[in-house]
């Protein structure tokens, strides 16, 4: 990420907050389901608050790509995000297949939102070294 345009530093103003919000919130939603064993409603509920963050992060990103005025950046950040929900897909659906023929136990949905990031971050440094080695020749 190019941090010198103001959609980039708007872009990290935004997420500092938004990541810390949802590692509190998974740390206390996490202590209060282990001591106070809630059911119902109250464990949907305290289910639910550690993903607000999560689809607040979607939001920024969002936001980012929106505001981002130059076009270079917001086309390799768009393609990085091609790329994070390609393997997203792909994992998913031979994970999906591999379940459903019971090759392997239960894998949590959870994990495709990390995989995602992962896989965008992962692709941006592709580019980034790709750039730089291309720069070199």
């Amino acid at each position: 990420m190019h941090s010198k345009t103001p959609a980039a530093r708007r872009y990290l103003k935004r997420f500092v907050p938004t990541m810390l919000a949802y590692v509190v919130l998974v740390m206390a939603t996490s202590l209060i389901v282990a001591k106070l064993h809630p059911t119902g409603a109250a464990l949907v509920a305290l289910s639910i608050l550690p993903a607000l963050p999560i689809l607040g992060i979607l939001v920024v990103i969002g936001l980012y790509v929106r505001e981002e005025s130059d076009e270079y950046v917001r086309q390799r950040l768009v393609v990085a995000m091609l790329f994070g929900i390609g393997v997203v897909l792909a994992a998913a659906t031979v994970l999906g297949f591999l379940q459903i023929y019971h090759a392997i136990g239960q894998i949590d949905v959870f994990w495709a939102f990390p995989v995602w990031c992962a896989s965008w971050g992962l692709a941006q440094c592709a580019m980034a070294w790709r750039d730089r080695a291309g720069a070199d020749a």
